[in-house]
Formats: C-alpha cells, structure tokens, sequence
C-alpha cells in the first residue's frame, strides 16, 4: 500500500511557479503534471517506481506519495524531493540579502516565495543541459522527448503516464543518437557524458563543492562554463551556482535595452553570493515576464 508523508517548508512558497516551470519541461511518459499534482517515475539504486506530489491547502507543506517499491527507500528520498522543491530554503533571509542590490532588491521583495526548483535525477538534468545548448527550451524538450521514446525502459506497475524510466547512461552512449534533431558535435558530447558517466569517469555530485563539479564537467569537449554550471544549478539545487552568460540573465530588462556583457553580470553577482543561483531565479522571471 503506497504511503503519504507531508514535507512542510517556510512560507511564503509558490506551486504556481513550479507548476509552470515543469510544464514548460514535462517528458509525457515519465512526467505527468495535473493542477495540483506532479508525479514522476524514478530509479533509487536497484529500485524503481514513481513519487507523487501536491501542496496542501490547510498547511504550508507538500504531500509526497511513494510507490510500494520506493518505501524502504523513504528517508532519502524525502531529501531528494525537498531539494527538488526547494522546502529548506529561508525566502525572508533571502530576500533580505539582496536587498541592498538596486535593481535585484526590488525584484527579490515582490516575489519572495521564488525557489530554486531542481532534478530529480542530476544526469537528466545533464542531458537536458547539454540538448538545450543553443536552442529553445521548447526545441529541447522535443529532442528529449524523442531521446526517450527512443531510448527508455518501461516501468512495471506504472500509474497512468508514468509508463517509462529516463535512459541510462550506458543506453544514450551505445545508441548513435542519429534522426533525433541535434546536430552531429553535440549528440558526440552527449554521447561522451553519458559514457564518461556509465564508466565511473566522471562523477556526478556536489560533495567537494559545485565549483569541482564545473571543473570536472568543463574537461569534457562540447561542455562549457554555461551547461556546467546550469547542470549544478538545476541538477542539483546549488545555491550559488550561477551561469552567467545565459542570454537571458544578460538581456533581462532590468538592465536596460542594452542589456549587460557576460563579465560584467560575473562581477555585479560577486554581491550575491552565496546564493547567486536564487539570483538568477528572479532575473529569469523578470526576463520572461518582460520587465
């Protein structure tokens, strides 16, 4: 029998926004997003199965329903989807640390319950870095839609639209990601993340800090500063990770018309720290919002 847990956060939290930030992304087959649900399907180890999640209205907490294979496995995935949601962070400690910013501050105070939503799974979040460079989210999810069409597994005992799993690694390695819309140099770095990844050379974790993570990532040809440092802003909810030449950190209308230089938003965000990546939360959304 599946089993509920309620992960309560500090006010104030918006589902709207992650609402909107996975429906911008959703992967039908392992994602399925309802109003006031989001469910995916997962591997933990040797295990797999799917979470649910919905906020509560009576209580400022989240609900998460796990499948029956997943519960020997509840305590670490607790921390995993508080870090999706970001339930630990402090919007009030947040906010009040850029409010010295001029610009940044204003954004900050009227929106305080902004997170910083994450992945699940750090090397999907990777996978989706690396299609997503140099075009649209929109173009990226449909190549990662196909990628998985292609390429994932199903799952045993799946509720309706969670029938698949993400591919492995050693899955997107072997295959030789031709006809799926990416161009020859980046499906060649995909392929080499994920083989880099299936074979232990690489390591996908934040334990000696994001800073190591990028460094690790950028020996990799055809992975730069900005996928790897937005693989440890999405990938794994780091706190001050930031990718600074993101098109839409530098022309977000905050700055003016003519936007600002990739050294010049380094610099400006060195205030920011240690929680640059919330930054760039509210400059994403004063970019998308159009001012």
């Amino acid at each position: 029998m599946t089993e509920s847990l309620h992960l309560p956060y500090l006010e104030p939290w918006d589902w709207q926004q992650f609402h909107r930030h996975f429906a911008l992304r959703l992967l039908p087959g392992i994602e399925r997003l309802e109003a006031e649900r989001y469910s995916r399907s997962l591997r933990l180890g040797a295990a797999s199965g799917w979470l649910s999640v919905r906020p509560l209205a009576d209580r400022p907490a989240l609900e998460l329903t796990l499948s029956d294979s997943l519960l020997p496995s509840q305590q670490v995935l607790v921390g995993k989807v508080r870090k999706m949601f970001d339930l630990d962070a402090d919007p009030q400690a947040i906010a009040g640390h850029f409010a010295a910013d001029p610009l940044l501050g204003p954004l900050a105070a009227a929106r305080p319950g902004l997170r910083l939503p994450a992945a699940y799974d750090p090397f999907e979040q990777a996978v989706r870095a690396v299609v997503g460079q140099q075009v649209t989210v929109k173009a990226a999810v449909t190549i990662t839609r196909r990628l998985l069409e292609r390429l994932g597994e199903p799952l045993a005992d799946a509720p309706p639209g969670l029938h698949l799993l993400f591919p492995t690694p050693q899955a997107i390695a072997d295959d030789p990601l031709e006809n799926i819309g990416m161009p020859t140099r980046r499906a060649q770095a995909l392929r080499r993340l994920a083989a880099a990844v299936a074979e232990g050379a690489l390591q996908l974790h934040v334990e000696d800090g994001a800073d190591a993570l990028v460094r690790r990532l950028c020996e990799l040809p055809g992975i730069g500063p900005w996928t790897a440092e937005y693989i440890a802003l999405r990938g794994f909810g780091e706190a001050d990770a930031f990718p600074a030449a993101d098109l839409g950190l530098l022309k977000a209308p905050l700055w003016g018309l003519d936007g600002l230089t990739a050294k010049a938003l380094t610099l400006r965000a060195e205030s920011w720290r240690p929680w640059r990546a919330y930054a760039a939360i509210h400059i994403w959304d004063n970019y998308a919002k159009g001012g």
